[in-house]
């Protein structure tokens, strides 16, 4: 069985169409995954904002879709976050133990502070940088996908994301994928899965 390894680049929607027709902010239509992706019959098994950056793993699978992207499989998903300020120790003891939210309780997340930024590509439009505004990258792991879950987190503790890559699904990784870029890799699954579509 083939899955497809996504990196979803900035201001791109994780879906292959645009149910409300939108436009971007420059007028023009919003980018979806049709614009980089021509595999048919292959569907996005999670989902990434608008607003963020990078791995999307796609299925013809029902079975592996749900697998990935259900909370209750604990398939753990890694992201990059630069945020505003530096959060304090308390603030990163608060998100790994889980904080409240409008719709309850996060589970519990692994979270490292980064001594320097990932090696990453330029976005586009870069993260506008401000003098007097300090940035702190952190790891954050987490086995849940609420919308805008990593977003709400971080706002909750007072420091806002300023980019958010996820880099990691399960023990799959971006590897060298530059923005908009995919490749198709072979996955051995379990017979109970592999049957199921």
């Amino acid at each position: 069985m083939d899955v497809l390894l996504f990196n979803k680049p900035y201001r791109v929607l994780s879906q292959f169409t645009d149910k409300r027709h939108e436009a971007a902010s420059d007028g023009q239509p919003r980018q979806t995954l049709a614009d980089f992706i021509d595999q048919p019959k292959f569907y996005p098994a999670g989902r990434l904002d608008f607003l963020s950056e990078g791995l999307m793993v796609l299925t013809d699978n029902g079975a592996l879709q749900q697998r990935i992207s259900s909370p209750e499989q604990k398939m753990e998903k890694s992201y990059w976050i630069q945020v505003e300020g530096s959060p304090s120790n308390e603030a990163l003891q608060q998100l790994a133990k889980g904080v409240e939210l409008k719709d309850g309780l996060t589970k519990p997340a692994k979270i490292q502070r980064l001594n320097q930024a990932p090696s990453l590509w330029q976005r586009e439009p870069p993260v506008a940088q401000h003098r007097e505004i300090n940035s702190q990258w952190l790891n954050i792991c987490i086995q849940e996908g609420r919308n805008r879950q990593i977003r709400r987190m971080l706002a909750s503790v007072q420091h806002p994301v300023l980019r958010l890559v996820r880099h990691r699904i399960g023990d799959w990784g971006l590897s060298n994928l530059e923005p908009g870029e995919y490749k198709k890799i072979s996955v051995n699954l379990p017979q109970n899965i592999a049957k199921k579509r």
